[in-house]
């Protein structure tokens, strides 16, 4: 590990300030950061910790029935928020599902969304032709090992996925990441939060130096969710699909609307909006779901070796929208 300076800023406005300056990494919980340093994806001249600046620590109700998630609030903390478990289920379970439990009391939402590929090559402790870790190098898996990448949103230049379980709740939540810069903020939808390989291939995010997380905002309650991951193994494993899916039910139980993101699907939480369109009006146990759900694939467009995935995704996409509505798969 290459020697850095360390600063601890007591102040939002003295994180910001810090933030701003080249060569500078944030360190929130640091589950992610302290990997980053050890195989050497991130070499930082300073690492700011930010961990004990007040105010970013706290879950509060928002007008209209909302709630405001503080960026450094610890997974566990959320999870176990009983609004969260009332009226947004589909972050709790996902959350469960994202670590063990000493991780999840360590790590933090806001950071959470900030984490990088498991593409072995972007993580190999080995020099490997990946473009993410020397832009112009290649991309490794285009020849290699591509069971656990992409369906959609891919190019030749890279086939990783993202590997949040909690931003995959959030995108079908429609959530809100809010940033601060020295200057100001924004408001940024979590659905356009990351960035997919056409829009960058050096940058994860669409944050820009020295703006930091604030917090993160749910809008109106989504009681009737879930969230489903697949994966090789039960404990604490990523995932090789997963699916979000928040329902409004009819008085009938027909569907007036839903929303459903897939993870681990492409390097940012996959949206189905065909399949979100083909589905109002339907009774969750209609066969025509099915048709519905398939048609949303027709966007999908997998590495060779990913393939398998395709039906995987619509499977966990249907079990989580019928366990959202309340129906027996």
């Amino acid at each position: 590990m290459i020697p850095f300076a360390y600063a601890r800023p007591t102040t939002l406005d003295e994180a910001l300030d810090a933030a701003r300056d080249p060569g500078t990494a944030v360190l929130a919980g640091g589950t992610e950061l302290l990997n980053w340093l050890r195989i050497g994806i991130a070499v930082p001249d300073r690492v700011v910790d930010i961990s004990r600046v007040p105010g970013l620590d706290r879950i509060e109700p928002l007008p209209g029935g909302g709630l405001r998630i503080g960026a450094l609030v610890r997974l566990n903390d959320v999870a176990a928020d009983p609004n969260v478990a009332r009226d947004w289920p589909v972050l709790r379970m996902a959350i469960h599902k994202s670590a063990s439990a000493q991780l999840r009391n360590l790590a933090t939402i806001g950071a959470n969304l900030l984490q990088k590929t498991r593409c072995a090559y972007f993580r190999s402790e080995e020099p490997t032709p990946c473009n993410r870790r020397l832009p112009g190098s290649g991309c490794a898996a285009r020849e290699g090992h591509d069971d656990r990448h992409a369906l959609f949103g891919w190019t030749d230049d890279c086939i990783a996925t993202q590997p949040s379980d909690p931003a995959v709740a959030l995108a079908a939540l429609d959530a809100v990441v809010v940033t601060r810069t020295a200057t100001g903020g924004r408001r940024i939808p979590v659905t356009d939060f990351q960035l997919l390989p056409s829009e960058a291939i050096d940058r994860d995010t669409v944050l820009e130096p020295g703006e930091l997380i604030e917090a993160i905002e749910l809008g109106e309650p989504a009681p009737h969710s879930a969230y489903v991951k697949v994966r090789e193994r039960e404990s604490y494993e990523y995932a090789i699909v997963s699916a979000a899916v928040t329902v409004r039910l009819c008085d009938d139980g027909r569907i007036a609307g839903a929303r459903i993101a897939l993870g681990s699907v492409a390097m940012r939480p996959w949206r189905l909006a065909e399949a979100e369109r083909r589905l109002v009006g339907l009774a969750p146990d209609d066969p025509a779901v099915t048709s519905a759900i398939e048609a949303a694939f027709a966007q999908a467009h997998p590495v060779p070796g990913s393939a398998y995935k395709v039906a995987i995704a619509r499977g966990a996409t249907r079990r989580a929208l019928m366990t959202a509505a309340g129906v027996r798969p």
